[in-house]
């Protein structure tokens, strides 16, 4: 599936809907659901805030789900300036809130619940990627 749009606050809940209609016509659980829909909703606010630098930009979304093992994974793709955001440290989390440092904890929470992340850039476009395991292909169980 291909969603291309604006990157806005306003097209954010289009994005989500189409990938929770996704994930539930491929038996989701709900539990991997919840936590890739958080994962998007954090990287496309995060183009549709910074990438254009203010400005109106398209952003592409990619999402496929492979079969054996069942897995599911989203790619995110603009023209906006290149940024790295798994080259951003991640925050200290053992400072309370108002000692840490404001950004990068969107990001962090993404890279932590993903089982694979990857940024390049090409052809003048960003293009991140998370990967999240479904179900296993383990058929001893």
């Amino acid at each position: 599936m291909e969603i291309r749009l604006q990157a806005s606050d306003d097209t954010l809940y289009t994005v989500l809907d189409a990938m929770e209609r996704q994930l539930d016509e491929n038996n989701c659980p709900e539990v991997v659901k919840s936590i890739m829909l958080i994962a998007v909703e954090e990287i496309f606010v995060n183009i549709a805030h910074y990438a254009y630098g203010g400005k109106s930009g398209e952003a592409v979304i990619n999402l496929d789900i492979e079969q054996n093992p069942k897995n599911c994974r989203v790619t995110f793709q603009d023209r906006g300036v290149p940024y790295n955001p798994l080259e951003k440290a991640d925050p200290d989390i053992t400072l309370s809130a108002e000692e840490r440092q404001i950004g990068g904890l969107g990001i962090y929470m993404v890279k932590q619940s993903m089982d694979h992340v990857e940024y390049r850039y090409e052809n003048g476009c960003n293009i991140l990627t998370i990967e999240k395991v479904i179900e296993s292909s383990d058929t001893d169980a």
